[in-house]
């Protein structure tokens, strides 16, 4: 029975206080949040072993770049462009198509085709080679300390480095990192299809390089939501 106080409620409360209404409500809260404050994302390959593995999902940081930049270490989540293209892929199913979408909207499914998930090595302006005498990647002359890196290219300074023939396939002839660009790389090294993967060769040209855009940054990711025995903050 609809009592007086129902019957004088302003008609736009009454709208608000029905299921159908809070159930919008909350999709568009959480709609908002997942677009412009925190997503989860599926790791879709191998590259980032073993900091992630196939499968995890991330919580990414939508926020962290509005007033700073990437740094050398941080994970970073982005859309690729035509350049980091698979050849040969088959196009989009309707089925896969919607899994993808429900992949990006709540993070549990498969995300955005070309979604890649990589560590960021050098910055706009920075210049990035490799290797020094013991093999580590040199940012601005500097090596860095990479703990995270597994299945490294093999290097052996005087038997296979970058000054014999052959040469290690860890090693890039040195590059200065574009505007609006950042040299990633993946921590299963010589299992990453990452920004050098097609420069590592004594031979490869200056248009060898591929970057992660300043436009096509999603965010930072910062930890591992799922699956629960996984959990743990990155970096």
């Amino acid at each position: 029975m609809t009592t007086d106080a129902g019957k004088h409620r302003p008609r736009w409360r009454r709208i608000l206080g029905s299921f159908w209404a809070q159930l919008l409500l909350a999709f568009l809260v959480a709609g908002l949040l997942l677009t412009f404050v925190a997503k989860p994302y599926e790791v879709p390959s191998g590259s980032m072993l073993q900091t992630l593995q196939v499968g995890d999902r991330i919580l990414v940081n939508r926020l962290a770049y509005l007033a700073t930049e990437p740094t050398t270490g941080d994970i970073v989540v982005f859309d690729a462009d035509r350049t980091w293209e698979v050849s040969g892929a088959t196009p989009a199913e309707p089925i896969r198509t919607a899994l993808r979408w429900i992949g990006e909207v709540t993070g549990f499914g498969p995300s955005g085709p070309h979604t890649l998930v990589k560590r960021v090595i050098g910055s706009p302006g920075q210049s990035v080679a490799c290797c020094d005498d013991a093999g580590k990647v040199l940012v601005d002359g500097v090596p860095i300390d990479e703990p995270y890196v597994s299945d490294d290219f093999p290097f052996e300074a005087g038997v296979l480095d970058c000054g014999t023939t052959p040469r290690s396939s860890r090693c890039f002839d040195e590059v200065v990192v574009p505007a609006e660009a950042y040299l990633v790389l993946g921590d299963d090294r010589s299992g990453s299809r990452d920004s050098a993967a097609s420069c590592r060769s004594p031979v490869a040209g200056a248009d060898c390089w591929r970057w992660a855009s300043d436009t096509g940054l999603v965010g930072k990711a910062v930890a591992i939501i799922w699956p629960i025995p996984r959990w743990a903050a990155l970096g």
